[in-house]
């Protein structure tokens, strides 16, 4: 398996942004060793798109069974259906299969020529220092360039099975890198690809198409992001910090789904707490977990423990009149300085 330079750029990139919990260069080693080993596993197993075709037909064979005890004349119409779609999908099966075992008899050949050419390199370093300079030469200007030409000839064959689909890749890009971090922090990979300029244009038309008018609110939150990514707001900092005010419907958690559904392609994707259930003064250290010694001190808050493992997130505190005015006392260090120190004494970053 090889590793691009991309990949290694992406896997610091993304790590240093995605990841804050770890350090340089552990992270990013961890992240290409991680995408290195599950290429190398696509590579040996069967592919994940023959096995979802071979799922939907073992699924369309059920329901075909079961609808053959069937006698009245929808299930007679869906029966032939079902047997329309099992023959386009082994007839799509046997194609990916067909184009599958050719990329992987290319492959296979390649590794075998590879290492032959690894191991005639060692020969003749090792018939060089013996003296044996025939040996070396028959090796280094005989079997070698014949090896170097099999070697380009396959890798050719390759490339022309592999123009209209690529099955299997020797790889490791950019696109790998973000898959393992999307699984590692729930970052969708569409999202950490696609270019920041395009995203920010598009932020406010987007958000729009689920929040009908409030075009301060949305502008503030769009323009907030945008200095964020130009590296024009506080570093020390979240990104932004917003009090939505208004009577029921105008669209204040609403606008927080929308902006979670931008950032992470899902509108569930952030962190919702509820504020009614702060009303007293001993339920603050539930934000940030019980003291040594208090019962729940092993579970630790409900706010910095789902930063903590989640720090690229947006957080919805709502209906925030109703807390107890002390829960301002702890979210004051979050917005002022970005971080915050839970029960345990660990600091957790906001920023």
């Amino acid at each position: 398996v090889k590793i691009k330079d991309e990949a290694l750029i992406a896997a610091a990139v993304l790590s240093n942004r995605y990841i804050t919990a770890r350090f340089l260069p552990d992270k990013a080693v961890d992240l290409i060793d991680e995408a290195a080993a599950k290429l190398k596993m696509e590579i040996d197993s069967l592919p994940g798109e023959i096995d979802d075709v071979q799922r939907r037909i073992m699924q369309l064979e059920i329901e075909r069974e079961a609808l053959k005890k069937e006698k009245d004349p929808s299930s007679r119409e869906r029966l032939s259906e079902i047997e329309k779609s099992i023959a386009d999908l082994k007839e799509e099966s046997d194609t990916l299969k067909a184009q599958w075992s050719r990329e992987k008899e290319h492959i296979s050949q390649m590794r075998k020529i590879k290492a032959e050419i690894d191991q005639l390199r060692s020969d003749a370093e090792i018939a060089q220092r013996k003296g044996d300079l025939s040996t070396a030469s028959e090796l280094l200007y005989g079997r070698l360039p014949d090896l170097n030409k099999k070697l380009d000839e396959l890798g050719r064959e390759l490339a022309e099975i592999q123009k209209g689909k690529q099955m299997l890749k020797e790889e490791v890009d950019a696109e790998d890198i973000a898959a393992v971090v999307s699984k590692w922090t729930g970052v969708p990979v569409s999202r950490l690809l696609e270019g920041e300029v395009e995203k920010l244009i598009q932020m406010e038309d987007n958000l729009h198409l689920r929040v009908v008018g409030q075009d301060d609110a949305i502008t503030a939150v769009s323009n907030a992001l945008r200095r964020s990514r130009a590296g024009l707001s506080d570093p020390n900092r979240p990104i932004g910090s917003f009090l939505f005010l208004g009577p029921t419907g105008v669209g204040k958690t609403e606008l927080a789904r929308a902006l979670a559904e931008f950032m992470f392609d899902d509108e569930h994707a952030m962190i919702r707490i509820d504020m009614s259930e702060y009303m007293e003064k001993h339920t603050v250290a539930r934000l940030i977990g019980a003291p040594p010694g208090y019962v729940g001190y092993e579970e630790g808050g409900q706010l910095s423990e789902a930063v903590r493992r989640r720090p690229y997130a947006v957080i919805l505190f709502d209906e925030i009149e109703k807390a107890h005015p002390d829960v301002f006392n702890v979210l004051l260090q979050v917005l002022d300085d970005g971080r915050l120190t839970d029960g345990h004494g660990r600091t957790v970053d906001f920023k």
